[in-house]
């Protein structure tokens, strides 16, 4: 099913809201277009074209998003035995998940729909894309909408851990500026993974890029829990450009194993994203 404004109301309609959310325009904005679209007698995005308030690019993606929610289900992925919030929600581990999840919850400011949490660590091998994974389970079982996704454009893990396709993702959608295709997770209706797709040549660049910075907005409107996992920052500034987006971050370290000085230069260096560290978490495995 296409969408175009020469359908039926409501597709038009769906379509007005899909672009006034895309083009972040407030009430003012709105009013000028309709004026102009009742004067010239045309659409309401050709209107917004016309006024200046939007550019084709815009329509075009307003449209796609739409498009993207009328297709069929990609194939499910299906969480691998390591993730055993599913198979047993009173262990201990899992338990502590529960409580992680409650914190986050209580902290949540209100002022977004989307509780969007990006999990960072200093090192590789502390834990943070297993975190993700189970934090956005544990999100996805109170029963509303949760996205995870992958922007470890370097050493990505969600698909693996969720037995998943990864021949296209976060890193193609950005790159071609296109919706990224989401996976439907078996067992957990409410969750949805966007993996990172293949591994592109220039992946700071990717998450730096405005359209990223778009389908974080877009995330934040069409659902109620996002968690995004991330490069180590030791290594790369990747989370850093991440965190500066989503604007709440989980410090992820490992006990006995991450050196003090990074989890304190992490720290150091998140303090320019002006991103609000939520906590810090210590794994012990």
């Amino acid at each position: 099913m296409n969408f175009t404004e020469d359908q039926p109301f409501d597709a038009a309609e769906l379509l007005r809201q899909a672009f006034i959310r895309v083009c972040s325009l407030d009430d003012e904005a709105i009013a000028k277009i309709e004026h102009a679209a009742r004067v010239l007698d045309i659409s309401f995005s050709e209107a917004a074209i016309s006024t200046g308030f939007a550019t084709e690019e815009d329509v075009a993606y307003a449209v796609q998003s739409l498009n993207q929610v009328f297709q069929p289900v990609a194939p499910r992925a299906k969480p691998v035995p390591e993730l055993s919030l599913l198979r047993d929600p009173f262990d201990g581990r899992n338990e502590r998940i529960q409580a992680l999840r409650t914190e986050l919850l209580l902290r949540h400011d209100g002022l977004s729909r989307a509780n969007m949490v990006a999990l960072l660590s200093p090192c590789a091998g502390e834990g943070r894309s297993r975190l993700s994974a189970e934090l956005a389970i544990a999100f996805s079982q109170l029963g509303h909408p949760t996205l995870l996704v992958d922007a470890d454009l370097r050493n990505p893990r969600q698909h693996a851990l969720f037995g998943a396709d990864n021949e296209s993702g976060l890193s193609q959608a950005i790159a071609k500026r296109t919706i990224p295709t989401t996976q439907a997770v078996e067992g957990l209706p409410h969750l949805s993974l966007l993996t990172a797709g293949p591994t592109p040549l220039n992946p700071l660049e990717l998450l730096s890029d405005g359209h990223f910075e778009r389908l974080i907005r877009e995330w934040r409107h069409g659902y109620e829990f996002v968690v995004i996992d991330t490069a180590p920052v030791g290594r790369y500034s990747d989370g850093l450009a991440v965190a500066t987006l989503a604007g709440r971050v989980l410090a992820i370290s490992r006990a006995n194993r991450t050196p003090y000085k990074d989890q304190k230069e992490m720290m150091r260096r998140l303090t320019v994203t002006r991103a609000m560290v939520l906590g810090a978490v210590i794994n012990h495995f």
